[in-house]
């Protein structure tokens, strides 16, 4: 089978994942409200296993059996890194976890989703692992919210922010040693994102970490109101 080449913005394999997957949620979501306490958490164990096991499948296919290359495959981009180690947070459902998590998943995962950047799409391997990634990683933080009743505090942003800088300090090491470019530290994705609007480089470096505060406090908000229209 032909397989097509990048995927683009607005095309149907871009709007057809991002469609089943809301529907999924919704469902799973109205679903799991109506179950015990104890058949929430196994699904939202089952959740994250599945989402990291086949992010493992794919790294292990990948090495055993296509042209693995550690300067541009190792599962280090942010989303590819929370996804492998997602099950540990739905396994164990530590708040900390939460608090760093749903900042980077809900400002990082949404950019992937609407300005996907897959060189080969369907039906490539890396095509449905793209889409599981970031479509599972925001049902799973959807999933905390609504079924788990998880919510942020006002800590739990520069908590987040500040460890997001010291996983960049690791990455920034990384790209140096092995002349990479992981998180788009040295040079911006080929497909369109929003760093586009930001400038050349280090300048849309500079400006993301001064957006970063007021985007996560933005996404802060609507918890902070809905706890003091409850209060």
């Amino acid at each position: 089978m032909l397989l097509s080449q990048r995927v683009l913005f607005g095309s149907f394999e871009h709007l057809l994942p991002i469609a089943l997957a809301i529907i999924l949620t919704i469902l799973l979501i109205r679903f799991s409200l109506n179950q015990e306490e104890t058949v929430q958490y196994k699904i939202f164990k089952y959740l994250g296993v599945f989402v990291s096991g086949f992010m493992l499948i794919f790294h292990l296919y990948q090495i055993g059996f296509e042209d693995y290359n550690i300067t541009a495959d190792l599962p280090l981009f942010l989303c590819s890194f929370m996804a492998l180690f997602i099950f540990v947070f739905t396994t164990s459902r530590k708040y900390w976890l939460f608090e760093i998590l749903l900042f980077w998943i809900i400002l990082g995962t949404s950019q992937g989703v609407i300005t996907p950047d897959i060189e080969v799409g369907f039906p490539s391997f890396d095509y449905f692992r793209y889409w599981i990634v970031h479509l599972g990683l925001l049902t799973i933080i959807s999933y905390s919210i609504v079924v788990l009743k998880m919510k942020p505090k006002l800590k739990s942003v520069f908590k987040s922010f500040l460890v997001l800088q010291l996983y960049m300090i690791v990455l920034m090491v990384v790209n140096y040693l092995l002349e990479a470019n992981y998180s788009y530290l040295n040079e911006k994705p080929i497909s369109g994102s929003v760093l586009d609007y930001l400038g050349d480089w280090p300048y849309y470096i500079i400006k993301v970490q001064l957006l970063l505060v007021p985007a996560f406090m933005l996404i802060y908000l609507p918890f902070f109101f809905l706890k003091k229209r409850k209060n």
